[in-house]
Formats: structure tokens, sequence, C-alpha cells
């Protein structure tokens, strides 16, 4: 008897949930007037040009020897014996020199002006 009266408050309670559900469609489409009439205005579009400076970090310093290890994103390492600035806090404090040796994205400069730390950016003129 249980049995009978659990599986009818079951089924009912099952039939309510159901019923109250009413079916909506799952996506409608914009009237294909109203897609055609408002095309984006030539004005809105962005045009993105990457920055074609070199930018680095020096990740060692040697004061003895005044070189340094810069490293830089694989695409952008310099050229031997070019001469870049080095920035502390946006501020200019040194120069280097790229000498090499190379060895993955991380390149060997000396430093020819300026006081270095590790740290600082370097970048191109």
């Amino acid at each position: 008897m249980r049995f009978l009266v659990v599986f009818m408050a079951l089924g009912l309670g099952l039939g309510a949930g159901c019923a109250g559900r009413k079916s909506q469609p799952a996506f409608t489409a914009a009237p294909a007037k109203a897609r055609a009439a408002s095309p984006a205005p030539a004005a809105d579009k962005i045009t993105v040009t990457p920055s074609e400076v070199r930018t680095g970090k020096i990740v060692k310093y040697n004061p003895s020897g005044r070189f340094v290890v810069i490293n830089f994103p694989v695409v952008q390492v310099p050229p031997v014996d070019l001469v870049m600035e080095v920035y502390r806090q946006g501020l200019k404090v040194g120069q280097v020199r790229i000498t090499g040796p190379q060895l993955d994205d991380n390149i060997v400069a000396d430093v020819i002006a300026g006081e270095v730390a590790i740290g600082d950016l370097v970048r191109d003129q």
C-alpha cells in the first residue's frame, strides 16, 4: 500500500513539473531586412600593426667585465654591433652594444655608457 502511494505521488510530481514548461524556440533569426540595413561603417574598422621596436630585459650583469646578458623575445633578437638604450622606470640610464654570443633568446652586450642593473629594459634607439 505504501508503495502505491509513493508511486502515485512521484507520478503526480513529475507530471506537474513537465506540464509547467512551455516550449520556446531555441533561436530566432533576425529578419533579413534588419540584417542588411545596418552594415558596419568603415570608420569603425581597427588596424593593428606590430611594433618594430625591439625590447629586451637584462637578466645577468657582470660589473667587473662591464657586460650584460639580455633576454629578448625569440623573433626580436637584435643583430651584432647594434647600439641600444637601457631604461629603468622609464628613464634612460645607459647604453649597450650587442656583441654576442647568442644562445636561444639570450644575447650578450657590452655596457658602453651609464649604469645598468638586472631588470632594466633595453630598447632600440
